[in-house]
């Protein structure tokens, strides 16, 4: 069947682009409802990308949501079964406020889900899939790319907790040095921590030397490993000047742990690709399984040309 591709608009094209690269990668299309329990998304508000849901009441009186997230539901609809891994993708509507209108709207989104048994590889996987997604999109991308455990290495000797060690988490994430040092002095960090901190936060060199700057650092060797190998992984797939280690990049760590990743092209100022591992919500649901994926915004697409289809 011919389509013509001029009646299309931009996010339509992209996501059929996306989905024959994850149809290819043996991902399997995960189809769900516009709506699930109220309950089942206030309780996990802070995994939201915008904690704002729409609500409504159904004909037998409980409270229901429109979609505002696709990982909860595929989390949701998953089971624990040893030694396999779930890997799906999807292109779904959720309901929740534009970055761009600042208004509620039905976004379409996609997307890849791996839950299981993870392996390093299989992280590895995501994050050239999101490599690769990118590429897509458009050839002048960049990869940034952190590790929740280097924060909490970092962290974890400030005797920092409760709403300075958020905070800390947003001068970190907003790469306000200047606020965070005030902050770990105030609190009665010694000089020499809030330095290490500085001198790992401000790291400006290629891949490869930062891992040995954390390593020389005696940063935690699973957590060095575990970075260096997705390094390793995307440098083989030809994306060594693509992916930047940046430790600004900062998820909820109630909610993420491991690999975390954003993803950005040019002509387009907010990340439009963000995603990670999230072995901590399947923890928090009496889980298992590990998790990681990535989502791709298309609400920020909607403007943006794609360039011409190549092969996946």
């Amino acid at each position: 069947m011919y389509i013509d591709e001029s009646v299309l608009k931009n996010e339509e094209k992209i996501t059929f682009a996306l989905r024959t690269l994850y149809q290819r990668s043996g991902y399997i299309r995960y189809k769900m409802s516009k709506f699930e329990e109220y309950d089942f998304y206030a309780a996990n508000r802070d995994f939201l990308v915008s904690d704002s849901i729409i609500s409504f009441t159904d004909t037998n009186g409980k409270l229901m949501a429109l979609k505002p997230d696709v990982t909860l539901s595929i989390v949701r609809g998953s089971r624990d079964v040893p030694g396999s891994v779930t890997k799906v993708y999807y292109d779904e509507n959720v309901y929740r406020v534009s970055r761009g209108s600042h208004g509620y709207k039905e976004i379409l989104q996609a997307g890849i889900e791996c839950i299981g048994d993870l392996s390093r590889a299989d992280v590895g996987e995501v994050l050239q899939l999101a490599a690769r997604s990118l590429a897509v999109i458009s050839d002048d991308f960049v990869l940034t790319i952190s590790h929740q455990g280097v924060l909490t290495w970092l962290l974890e000797e400030t005797g920092l907790s409760g709403e300075k060690h958020r905070q800390a988490l947003k001068y970190i994430g907003e790469k306000n040095m200047h606020e965070l040092r005030e902050l770990l002095a105030d609190s009665g960090v010694p000089e020499d921590r809030c330095e290490k901190i500085s001198e790992i936060l401000n790291i400006d060199k290629n891949t490869a030397e930062i891992i040995d700057e954390l390593k020389a650092a005696d940063c935690p060797s699973e957590t060095v490993g575990e970075l260096e190998d997705v390094i390793i992984t995307l440098e083989k797939a030809g994306y060594a000047d693509k992916a930047v280690i940046d430790f600004s990049v900062v998820n909820d760590m109630n909610y993420y742990n491991g690999i975390v990743f954003k993803g950005y092209i040019k002509g387009i100022p907010a990340g439009i690709l963000s995603g990670g591992q999230y072995d901590s919500l399947l923890v928090k649901m009496g889980r298992r399984s590990r998790a990681a994926g990535f989502a791709v915004y298309m609400d920020l697409l909607e403007r943006f040309e794609i360039k011409e289809p190549a092969d996946a």
